[in-house]
């Protein structure tokens, strides 16, 4: 389950469920065809493991556990954070409570409109012609008033596998290569975090990595999951 207490406003949903077969059908009723991308589980970081995600992939979504070392560490980027990423990595915040599933899919679409063909007049299609200009905060506030998508998550945040609570601990954050950088995108931080050097062939090994690092650091815990968009070819 996917989800985080850091709402700005009033509204909450309920948590989307880490179900590649979940994310799939709600990214393909908002516009992703079919034969464009899919998500897969990853099912482990090691390399024999990474070798049987399908390829290529476009970015990775990983869930994690709200503990004090990780709230610890989003703080401290914060105070680090120097507003240097570039301006075609598309990010946005996070002001509905639980809405992290979405917006860790929306970052991961979001970045790949180039390598992906999302269908015309689609939702995914007017949302990211519609942000296209805004801040983070602006195209919080416009998901925020959007019913379409309130409804469409909905739909699925009760079609995984467990039953929709809003009472989880668990956050969705995306990796994605931009202009040969990776970076991790969490609505909950004020900005992309450039975790140096990639591509898009070496995208998952390098988010392995990352996310290797942060499993280390909350090594009392077993809530991870980690889900591939593959394009499909």
């Amino acid at each position: 389950m996917a989800a985080v207490r850091e709402s700005s406003s009033a509204k909450r949903w309920l948590p989307l469920e880490a179900n590649p077969d979940v994310m799939n059908q709600f990214l393909w009723g908002l516009g992703l065809p079919e034969d464009e991308a899919e998500c897969n589980d990853v099912y482990g970081l090691d390399d024999e493991l990474l070798d049987m995600v399908p390829k290529p992939v476009l970015a990775v979504l990983f869930l994690y556990p709200i503990t004090q070392k990780s709230e610890e560490e989003r703080l401290q980027q914060e105070k680090d954070a120097k507003k240097g990423y570039s301006n075609q990595v598309f990010f946005m915040k996070q002001t509905v409570g639980n809405a992290c599933g979405t917006i860790g899919l929306l970052h991961a679409i979001g970045n790949i409109t180039s390598e992906i063909k999302l269908s015309e007049g689609s939702f995914l299609d007017r949302f990211f012609k519609s942000t296209t200009t805004m801040d983070p905060m602006e195209r919080a506030a416009f998901l925020e008033k959007d019913g379409e998508m309130e409804v469409a998550h909905s739909v699925a945040a009760t079609a995984g596998d467990t039953a929709a609570s809003e009472n989880v601990d668990t956050h969705f954050i995306c990796f994605t290569c931009v202009d040969g950088k990776l970076y991790e995108l969490d609505g909950r931080k004020s900005e992309p975090i450039s975790h140096g050097l990639s591509s898009p062939s070496s995208l998952l090994q390098d988010a392995a990595q990352v996310i290797k690092g942060m499993i280390a650091n909350n090594p009392d815990s077993l809530n991870f999951n980690v889900i591939a968009i593959s394009k499909k070819t």
